[in-house]
């Protein structure tokens, strides 16, 4: 949205031109991100614990598991909000990829949010069914990647690690191996979390290669 401003702007002033930078661009949705979390994550948690919203933890499961009752959770909110919010003000909108990536992120933290709802304010400690769980992951996952083939010049060719001249054009393939990795890497990170938020550390690493990688493709330069 931002940078639909600069560019009008820019006729006024050639200063504005610098918002069409990536790296400063991307540094901003960084920013922006980390202010609204530090700024939001303490009222949040408060919140959460005055209402009582915490962690519900199955009966059947291990003894030492039932200490993490009443763990503030529901935090996935604050990460989308903030993920959504500086995507938004600081993404180029004409991008359809953005859009895609929106839409798998939106789409997955929605399911989670059905999860943690059912599990914090209405004490159901089961949650959503894993098999509407894996229906929701899969109809998200097969949208996205549908769009993704049809979208105008899209390559369903794939890289395979040590194999630097040889790429695969696969075809309608490429959905249904979309479909597996976009499902599967939310399961794994499902697996990841538990019950202490565990995921965050690998969740901090893989974006900041993730990060890295999406800069250097949409570098020019580079």
């Amino acid at each position: 949205m931002l940078l639909l401003l600069a560019d009008y702007l820019q006729q006024f002033y050639k200063g504005f031109g610098v918002f069409q930078y990536l790296t400063l661009r991307g540094i901003l949705g960084v920013l922006t991100a980390l202010a609204l979390s530090l700024c939001l994550g303490p009222w949040m948690i408060r919140t959460l614990q005055f209402r009582q919203i915490g962690q519900s933890v199955r009966n059947d499961g291990p003894q030492s598991h039932l200490s993490k009752k009443g763990t503030p959770t529901m935090g996935g909110v604050l990460i989308l909000f903030a993920v959504l919010t500086s995507t938004l003000l600081w993404a180029e909108w004409t991008n359809p990829f953005v859009w895609v990536v929106l839409f798998v992120t939106l789409g997955c933290g929605a399911i989670g949010f059905v999860d943690d709802y059912k599990k914090a304010v209405l004490k159901n400690p089961k949650g959503i069914s894993a098999r509407a769980k894996l229906v929701g992951q899969i109809s998200v996952a097969t949208c996205a990647a549908v769009w993704l083939y049809w979208l105008p010049g899209f390559d369903a060719s794939i890289s395979l690690p040590l194999l630097k001249n040889f790429h695969p054009m696969i075809g309608w393939l490429y959905i249904p191996i979309a479909v597996v990795f976009i499902v599967g890497f939310s399961n794994a990170v499902n697996l990841t979390d538990g019950l202490d938020g565990l995921a965050i550390g690998p969740t901090m690493i893989s974006a900041g290669v993730i990060g890295l990688f999406s800069y250097v493709v949409g570098n020019s330069v580079i």
